[in-house]
């Protein structure tokens, strides 16, 4: 099954009904006929641009649109939502998240274009991003911690 079919199954899924974990779009996946691994869903939402939202997985624009909050509250709500901890290491911050979260916290800090983010790399339960210096990093980690105190 090639992946351009299984990203077009996620997609008509997604649109069709709320789902509101990776769990739930799995089985419905397989209900469709369309088996995989959580790794390569998590690896497909995060290249779909899909984030978990309070009414199911949404491309990040869609979340926005309506009356979903302005981007920086977008962001506010996926970082109290699924971070954990952060780590910070010279200029890199490591952000622990809840299992399988990290996709939707990385996609929601770049879709937010800080621009003391150089990249961020996603795993399932954490997000590394890197920063040019640990200026920029202090800066980033100053505006999680912000963000998870609310």
């Amino acid at each position: 099954m090639s992946k351009a079919y299984r990203h077009e199954q996620i997609l008509k899924l997604v649109r069709s009904r709320p789902l509101h974990s990776q769990a739930e779009l799995a089985a419905a996946l397989r209900r469709t006929g369309t088996e995989t691994t959580q790794v390569t869903l998590s690896r497909d939402l995060k290249e779909l641009g899909l984030v978990k939202t309070p009414q199911g997985y949404a491309g990040l624009e869609a979340a926005r649109a309506g009356a979903a909050p302005e981007p920086a509250s977008e962001l506010e709500h996926i970082v109290r939502e699924f971070a954990r901890d952060l780590r910070p290491a010279q200029n890199l911050l490591v952000v622990r998240t809840a299992p399988g979260a990290a996709p939707t916290v990385a996609a929601a800090v770049d879709a937010a274009g800080w621009s003391e983010v150089a990249g961020s790399l996603a795993g399932d339960d954490a997000v590394l991003l890197v920063c040019e210096n640990p200026r920029q990093r202090f800066l980033v980690e100053r505006r999680l911690r912000d963000l998870l105190k609310g």
